[in-house]
């Protein structure tokens, strides 16, 4: 999908084209949720996983530290999609991130 680079307007518009539940890799640990649709947060690096433990779900940086293979982790995201599709809250609705913006295209008249 074609969204915003912006992370919360990127995950709008995801919700906005029909995502149900979104998944979100961060780099750097953004902590952002979501009033329309639970967002799975995936860390890429253990470091901002073990700084950022209660904003994220998944630390996909156990495979470049060797602790899990890429098939283990994948299959502990699609487990965590299938837990929050049967209404398990994610680390961001715990958290209470709630964040929402839409893009803004200046020729269309935006008012800033």
């Amino acid at each position: 999908m074609d969204t915003p680079g912006h992370d919360i307007q990127s995950l709008t518009g995801m919700v906005a084209g029909g995502a149900q539940i979104g998944v979100f890799t961060t780099g750097r640990g953004t902590p952002t949720g979501s009033p329309i649709a639970p967002i799975i947060k995936i860390a890429s690096n253990s470091t901002v996983f073990n700084r950022m433990q209660r904003n994220i779900d998944v630390n996909a940086g156990s495979i470049i530290d060797g602790d899990k293979s890429f098939d283990d982790v994948a299959q502990e995201i699609v487990s965590k999609v299938l837990e929050v599709a049967q209404g398990k809250l994610t680390a961001s609705e715990i958290a209470g991130h709630r964040e929402f913006a839409l893009r803004c295209m200046g020729s269309l008249g935006c008012i800033y």
